[in-house]
């Protein structure tokens, strides 16, 4: 279908930057935010980012607000400098080269990096949630703001995990769902807290490396290990201080007496019995239903997962330690004449173990990684021969970046990439109304490789010629591997 042109009058002008084909009038801006209508010219609206290396050289880092002008494209030494694709716009479906394809002098070497904001219908976030708590049965659906944007996966040790978004949610369910699923990945991919529902289970509010909040209560540790790993961890610091202890676990509950290590130790029968169902000497299973009490468990009462002690083998005065695996729970028991266990003061012997277990329990975090599909025609932006392209990254000639923070490229067909949010400048990411996600994607490679590959030569601008109009400069993300270090690619230092 032919898309006319308005009346002369409205002055609007047409973005061909992607198939989204946005009419802009004069003095605003696109659907992504990417390009703007300025006197009838279509421009960048974001200057184009590109880092400064200093943190790993020691170096002072200056935030380029506190700097005394914009870069203006003065001789600096190129190894210090690396061009992201945050700004850059996008080329997408890319039947032209990507917008920026740049090239430097690198210890001598010389390379290039081509660099475009790729437009992903393709992607999602997976969620790692650090918590012993119930958030909901795996498979349960994931709700923003009423609308299914995700599911429960299966759980890791000590963190729940949430996979958000991916192509059926933002473009095979009602509109409203696509907009919100959009929504929520720019969201929480730009690194702002976003409210989740869980079918069966939780309220959740998540945010890339802060603490969660569930429930309306933040959370603030993660377990130190599962009952029967607490167990193996302290029995030496328990050993001679009581006569048995209950790690209480939603997974794994370990008992101290029927433990390996107790047995190690020498820690005598106390004839405690435990519901569930047991597996090894000491290790017991589903003691008592999922929920965001004692160890993750929807008990309130520890006492509720023991049945009634051995007569034969259990006696009066015999002490029982119970405790969650973050040290959030504990309680101590004394069995009574009738070899009931009655709670009793705290020795502080096990008060301080209580402690123990509390510092070596990491703070919990929401973790968020960025996952999309870059196997499309986003490559035909970097070669008339897409899969070269795809072979060079999984030959480690080429290096992806996204937003300059260090990927991991899954096995397999295709540029799969995935990226902790966390390690990416303050607001990467857009979107546009298809809907899909704006992301950076940077490919970095030696200038013959390049040439090998089939690149767009004819593009290829130096590095020197990107000025104050069109770039500025920020810090590298302490802890980023520098782009054009020689870790990784074979195309490091030879």
């Amino acid at each position: 279908m032919t898309i006319q042109p308005p009346p002369a009058a409205d002055q609007k002008i047409r973005c061909d930057a992607c198939p989204v084909a946005c009419w802009i009038r004069p003095g605003m801006a696109g659907a992504c935010d990417r390009y703007a209508n300025r006197d009838g010219e279509l421009i960048r609206v974001d200057p184009h980012v590109i880092l400064e290396r200093t943190l790993d050289q020691g170096g002072r880092v200056v935030p380029f607000t506190q700097r005394k002008s914009e870069w203006a494209g003065e001789i600096v030494p190129e190894d210090t400098l690396f061009v992201t694709a945050i700004g850059a716009g996008t080329t997408y479906p890319d039947y032209k080269p990507a917008p920026f394809i740049v090239s430097a002098e690198v210890d001598g070497v010389d390379m290039v990096t081509v660099v475009t904001e790729g437009i992903f219908s393709y992607c999602g976030v997976k969620v790692k949630v650090d918590t012993d708590r119930f958030l909901g049965p795996e498979q349960a659906t994931v709700r923003a703001q009423g609308e299914a944007v995700g599911h429960v996966t299966t759980g890791e040790y000590g963190s729940q995990m949430l996979s958000l978004g991916g192509v059926h949610h933002l473009t095979g369910g009602s509109k409203k769902e696509g907009r919100v699923t959009c929504d929520t990945l720019l969201e929480l991919s730009n690194g702002k807290p976003v409210e989740l529902t869980i079918e069966g289970g939780s309220t959740i509010v998540v945010e890339a490396g802060k603490a969660p909040i569930i429930n309306g209560v933040p959370e603030e540790r993660m377990r130190v290990g599962c009952g029967s790993a607490t167990i193996g961890i302290f029995a030496k610091q328990w050993f001679g201080k009581v006569d048995d202890v209950v790690v209480v676990d939603d997974h794994i509950t370990g008992v101290l007496s029927e433990h390996a290590s107790g047995k190690v130790l020498g820690v005598a029968p106390t004839g405690i019995k435990m519901r569930g169902r047991r597996s090894t000497p000491g290790r017991y299973f589903q003691v008592a239903d999922p929920g965001t009490g004692w160890g993750g468990t929807s008990i309130t009462d520890p006492l509720s997962i023991l049945d009634p002690f051995d007569k034969t083998v259990a006696k009066p005065g015999m002490t029982l330690f119970m405790v969650s695996t973050t040290g959030e729970h504990a309680a101590f028991f004394r069995l009574d004449d009738n070899l009931k266990p009655v709670e009793a003061e705290m020795p502080e012997a096990l008060r301080a173990s209580t402690e123990r277990i509390k510092e070596n329990c990491e703070p919990a975090l929401s973790t968020v990684l960025f996952i999309a599909g870059a196997g499309g025609s986003l490559r035909a932006g970097v070669t008339e021969n897409p899969v070269r392209l795809t072979r060079s990254v999984k030959d480690t000639l080429t290096r992806v970046t996204c937003g300059g923070a260090p990927v991991y490229v899954w096995p397999g067909g295709g540029i799969t990439f995935m990226v902790d949010v966390t390690r990416l400048p303050a607001n990467a990411f857009g979107y546009v109304p298809t809907p899909a996600l704006v992301a950076p994607i940077e490919f970095t490679l030696k200038l013959e490789d390049y040439a090998a590959l089939g690149g767009h030569m004819d593009h290829v601008r130096p590095l020197s010629t990107l000025g104050d109009h069109e770039s500025r400069l920020v810090p590298q993300i302490q802890g980023n591997v520098w782009p054009f270090g020689p870790e990784g690619p074979r195309w490091g230092r030879e």
